[in-house]
């Protein structure tokens, strides 16, 4: 499946988790809240390719989630983020090639829209769920890591171009998606744990014929946990 179908996929299953509720269906009316903070392992995707090791960072953020039907026994919810990311990559660099280490922090502010469904427990209990949908991303600040010494010896492939080379779009957008569990108490709110990944359909640097690199796409796993409370719940 192509990016482009991909999207229109999802979009699709946007318009069908809000055109559930004319369909035969248990009506909700839930709006839930809250807080999440977890770990990222990103590594971009380069053309030409370079070598490497996924890095580690966080990610906090806040979450809206409105739940507006109980379709037979799955729960269908539209969710909203707002969360900031530490991606960037960590260098593969071989020590028969050159004793230095590189590594790059990139920080985002990235808006994932999910479709979400969710089976089990509706209030009181366990609930599994899967969500996907399209993220936007602003890059807000990078930093660059050299290890002293530098000496900038020629790597096996010869690409050395992103030495200092500083993102060029700020903006970019791509897929996310993943599966959480939550434990809902009847007053104390919900604990989630979620994993996700993050599929990046747009480049940091530019990628035109004349650029190094034609695609320079971000793709991040992330585990993250959460505390969410409902401010308006079905009776």
């Amino acid at each position: 499946m192509t990016p482009a179908r991909f999207i229109l996929f999802v979009l699709c299953l946007f318009t069908s988790a809000v055109g559930l509720r004319a369909q035969v269906g248990s009506h909700r009316n839930d709006l839930t809240v809250g807080v999440t903070a977890g770990y990222v392992l990103s590594r971009p995707d380069f053309y030409p390719s370079i070598k490497l090791h996924q890095k580690g960072g966080g990610t906090l953020g806040l979450t809206v989630r409105y739940t507006c039907e109980k379709y037979f026994s799955a729960l269908c919810a539209i969710q909203a983020e707002v969360n900031y990311a530490n991606l960037g990559w960590k260098e593969n660099i071989e020590p028969e090639y050159s004793t230095d280490t590189y590594s790059r922090d990139m920080h985002y502010i990235q808006v994932p829209f999910l479709a979400r469904m969710g089976w089990g427990r509706e209030h009181k209990g366990f609930l599994f769920g899967v969500m996907v949908g399209p993220q936007i991303g602003f890059c807000i600040g990078e930093k660059e890591h050299y290890s002293d010494p530098w000496a900038g010896n020629p790597r096996p492939n010869n690409v050395t171009e992103q030495y200092g080379k500083m993102v060029e779009s700020t903006f970019e957008y791509g897929l996310t998606g993943g599966f959480s569990i939550e434990y809902g108490t009847k007053r104390a709110g919900r604990f989630l744990l979620e994993a996700r990944y993050y599929y990046g359909l747009s480049s940091f640097f530019h990628d035109s014929k004349h650029d190094p690199f034609s695609r320079s796409a971000n793709g991040a796993i992330i585990i993250k946990a959460g505390y969410l409370f409902d401010i308006i719940r079905t009776k």
